[in-house]
């Protein structure tokens, strides 16, 4: 493979050995795949940390300084992430350091605070917004200040209390007015929700994205299926938050049945032609750190997706679910040098997704080191 600065400038499967004018390095027996790509992201969130509401007495400073901090995922293979919800818009700020250079980290594309009820799930992010008029503005507040992407908070969720994950946070009026708003500008909206009227709702005005689809009840799960395939037909991307660590203890007891029937929906989601990202939704507790998607692709696997298919979903479609088909998620030429290498083949086996030996960012050898010229060519 040919890099030329930050993409891909060739791809010879001949055989043939590189030119001796240029410098080479040598990954060894390894296979080479696309840097991953999470969609789902929370760069200010502790994962160890239960009281994230405690985030509201804290100075940008201190928020910025672990937001970088957890950027720090290359090594886990993440070279590009979209943070879903930050507070005072920092993961904008961090994005815009990190494409100037001044960063070392994976490409982030951001959401800023996430647009809530008053009081509603995550409102400690600073995204309150009541009514169709201040949705809208919302919307366009956040547009202004270089928002890639707007975050709608459809329905509550598990980590804030006041709004159960069942139930919907806004009318059907209001999230159309603020996916119009989005939509004027050319941005795409992805919704959080839970419950099975916010899904149906995010349907009907036409978000590009619904995040968890969870099909939650008071207390249950109960899927509907008309939805589903309104989804498919509507070629919504349904980000699956699949990513954890294998640690079975650390599950909330009275989610443990409904996140396992949830897995049982996915699969059959998938069957039925669901554009199932994977994501990780990391930070939002101790079994997702920062860096946990290669086990959320593993996970996959398990859901009756192929290898390639599980592979394809932090890749490829994960790509063209964030808008950045044209330039990652692929290898090939003029595309972003965005990749990594693993010991073995993960279309034989995902868990050599867990033993990663190099990762190139932008061109540049990041994982283990940059010894070598600090280029991949």
């Amino acid at each position: 493979m040919l890099i030329d600065g930050s993409r891909v400038a060739g791809v010879d499967m001949t055989g043939a050995h590189p030119s001796s004018e240029l410098r080479v390095l040598d990954l060894g027996d390894v296979t080479l795949l696309p840097g991953l790509i999470d969609s789902h992201v929370h760069l200010a969130f502790d994962p160890d940390n239960k009281s994230k509401h405690e985030m509201v007495n804290e100075v940008a400073h201190t928020i910025l300084a672990r937001m970088r901090v957890h950027a720090g995922q290359l090594r886990a293979g993440v070279t590009t992430v979209r943070d879903l919800g930050d507070r005072h818009h920092l993961a904008v700020s961090l994005r815009d350091h990190s494409a100037a250079g001044t960063e070392v980290g994976p490409e982030i594309l951001a959401a800023g605070p996430p647009i809530t009820r008053t009081g509603g799930h995550c409102w400690f992010l600073g995204g309150e917004a009541d009514g169709i008029a201040a949705v809208q503005a919302a919307v366009e507040e956040r547009i202004a200040r270089g928002a890639d992407v707007v975050k709608i908070m459809a329905t509550g969720g598990v980590i804030t209390p006041g709004w159960g994950p069942h139930q919907s946070q806004y009318t059907l009026d209001e999230l159309s007015a603020a996916t119009r708003a989005a939509h004027a500008h050319g941005r795409p909206v992805t919704v959080h929700a839970h419950g099975r009227q916010g899904i149906a709702d995010a349907v009907a005005v036409g978000v590009d994205g619904i995040e968890h689809v969870s099909f939650f009840t008071e207390d249950g799960v109960e899927p509907d299926w008309e939805t589903v395939e309104a989804m498919v037909q509507a070629g919504i991307f349904v980000g699956a938050t699949e990513a954890w660590l294998p640690a079975g203890s650390m599950v909330a007891p009275h989610m443990a049945g409904r996140v396992e029937q949830r897995r049982a929906n996915f699969a059959r989601m998938h069957r039925e032609g669901a554009q199932l990202v994977c994501c990780s939704d990391a930070g939002a507790g101790p079994r997702k750190p920062h860096g946990v998607l290669p086990y959320g692709i593993i996970n996959f696997g398990s859901l009756g997706l192929t290898n390639a298919e599980a592979l394809a979903s932090a890749t490829t479609l994960a790509a063209q679910a964030c808008g950045l088909a044209d330039r990652k998620g692929r290898i090939a030429t003029g595309y972003d040098a965005d990749l990594i290498a693993v010991v073995d083949n993960p279309l034989h086996h995902l868990e050599s997704l867990l033993d990663i030996r190099a990762v190139i960012r932008a061109g540049r050898l990041i994982h283990p080191t940059e010894r070598q010229h600090g280029a991949a060519e």
